[in-house]
């Protein structure tokens, strides 16, 4: 309950239940929830890192490195920590990489601060440092990036490879490399002088059986569908496709109505009226020359008789997103008259046929001219597998579209965190006051990434560190920790590549979350919702409006 005094009487201020903490205590207890997170997710960073095992409130188990996908899982209660949680989904969603980079990254920055706070050092002086050297940062990353050709899939090779090497996949990284590079390419688009890539147009399809090195590429779609009616082709050769978001049924009224049949003649008559209907239909489709259509709605069983009678494949029930991506991966059009429907709408696909994989039956629509959509048809032996295999090819697909739209890249295995920690450290030293502690904080928050991969490797951090500084110093600008063969390396030669936009938005949305955090300093919660239900239910109603300004002595 939170009081105020108003001419020497208390005053209740807030709701009854609600619980305030204020001042230091606030600012430590969120920070110390926002580290618990970041504490969570540390051991996962890097090649060598470790995966964590998830078991929800139903007993489902996911076990995952993904920093994301194990924030995700966490049923996490405090608001600081929720904080954290939110970071890694907007890296997630931003950039599809560097989400533990970022949560980590933040919970460093956070140590470092409460470091300076016990200190004496205010707040305040905390956040203009660390704005400081967080601007200082973005200006040096600029200078340290390095421009690739986004057609040289070399450097393409390396980025999503580097994605996927703390993955389960890691074993055939090589293969699901090639493979996410040609989907991505696939789908690369020109807006004016730019590239721009939508991942949306990339579908990915699991399938249980067989192993990771039997994923497979298609030049189009797969759907998770089957022929709606046994007599139809099973497959279809130089396919012209019509794609309907008409339904191929009776249309039933919107108003409520009867139709009053008094003989077996106009029964007939109206079955015959109806199967008239649907025959035009097909003939409509028929007449332009499809023999595939994929409707998004429902096809009647009359008119599923009519297209097998004219040799036509249907697959109904398609969902939209599928439907676009039919669009553009035939070059067909979407059509929601059948009257608008001529051969110019018509998509065309080498070959569509119906495969039975696994135990399921699909529709593949494949050898599509210049697709502007395709498919991952991703296989593993257990469905842990498969949804730990999605995640790391959704990372390679997020890396290599960010390559491909900045054309920029850096070096890897902390080396660009290391050479920014040394020449902020630098910076630092030029400036005046206690600032000059909070950005070189930073920059110790910054040397913690290659510090923590070095610790998963199973490396003395201690003596990486020193080692890495002095590469650094000497102006080897791409020294890195080399966690595979546990000593610092050269990540040119290795071939470890981040990207350009992983490590600015990562380092960004840390701080910021960092700073949002360190400025808090009032924590205001009101009473569960669930609390507040028992205490209905033990027998009167709680006043509505809380009593807010209610005097104790009223």
């Amino acid at each position: 309950m939170a009081l105020a005094t108003v001419g020497g009487r208390p005053v209740l201020i807030l709701k009854e239940g609600t619980t305030r903490t204020r001042g230091d205590e606030a600012r430590r207890i969120n920070i110390m929830a926002a580290r618990a997170i970041a504490d969570a997710v540390k051991t996962t960073l890097g090649p060598k890192g470790m995966d964590k095992m998830i078991v929800d409130s139903i007993g489902d188990i996911t076990v995952s490195n993904d920093g994301a996908t194990i924030l995700q899982e966490m049923e996490v209660a405090h608001p600081a920590a929720k904080l954290m949680v939110n970071l890694a989904k907007a890296q997630d969603k931003e950039v599809g990489d560097g989400t533990t980079t970022s949560v980590v990254l933040a919970g460093e920055l956070l140590t470092e601060a409460e470091s300076l706070l016990q200190k004496d050092i205010h707040p305040t002086v905390i956040v203009e440092g660390y704005e400081k050297a967080l601007k200082f940062v973005e200006q040096e990353l600029e200078k340290l990036a390095i421009k690739v050709n986004p057609d040289d899939e070399g450097w393409l090779m390396k980025v999503a490879e580097t994605a996927m090497s703390s993955k389960l996949v890691s074993g055939e990284k090589r293969k699901l490399a090639e493979i996410a590079v040609k989907a991505v390419k696939a789908v690369e688009e020109m807006k004016g002088d730019k590239r721009y890539v939508d991942i949306d147009n990339v579908k990915i399809v699991k399938k249980k059986g067989k192993s990771l090195a039997e994923t497979e590429f298609v030049k189009g779609i797969i759907l998770d569908k089957e022929v709606v009616h046994g007599d139809m082709p099973k497959s279809v050769k130089n396919a012209r496709i019509a794609i309907l978001n008409v339904p191929l049924e009776i249309k039933k009224p919107e108003i409520d109505m009867e139709v009053q049949i008094s003989s077996p003649q106009e029964l007939r008559e109206f079955i015959e009226q109806e199967t008239k209907i649907l025959r035009e239909k097909v003939e409509k489709i028929h007449s332009v020359g499809a023999n595939v259509v994929f409707c998004q709605k429902g096809i009647d069983e009359v008119a599923q008789h009519f297209l097998a009678k004219y040799g036509i494949m249907a697959v109904r029930r398609v969902s939209e997103k599928d439907m676009q991506r039919l669009e553009k991966a035939t070059g067909g059009k979407i059509v929601n008259n059948l009257d608008d429907l001529t051969e110019n709408e018509l998509g065309r696909a080498g070959l569509v046929e119906e495969r039975k994989i696994g135990d399921d039956k699909m529709i593949f629509i494949e050898e599509c001219e210049n697709p502007r959509a395709v498919t991952i048809l991703l296989r593993a032996g257990a469905d842990t597998i498969l949804d730990e295999a999605e995640r790391g090819l959704k990372d390679a697909l997020y890396v290599i579209r960010n390559v491909v739209e900045d054309g920029k890249v850096f070096h890897g295995g902390g080396s660009i965190q290391e050479e920014l920690a040394i020449r902020l450290r630098e910076y630092a030293h030029s400036e005046k006051g206690k600032e000059q502690l909070a950005m070189e904080a930073f920059a110790n928050a910054l040397e913690s990434i290659p510090r923590i991969l070095a610790e998963n490797a199973g490396m003395d951090a201690v003596d990486a560190i020193v080692e890495l500084r002095n590469a650094h110093k000497s102006g080897k600008i791409s020294a890195g920790i080399d966690v595979l063969n546990g000593k610092v390396g050269d990540m040119a030669e290795l071939g470890v590549v981040d990207t350009y936009r992983g490590v600015k938005n990562a380092i960004a949305a840390a701080t910021e979350t960092a700073i949002l955090i360190i400025k808090t300093d009032d924590i205001i919660a009101a009473k569960p919702y669930e609390e507040k239900g028992k205490e209905k239910g033990k027998g009167g109603e709680e006043e509505e409006g809380g009593g807010e300004f209610k005097s104790e002595f009223d």
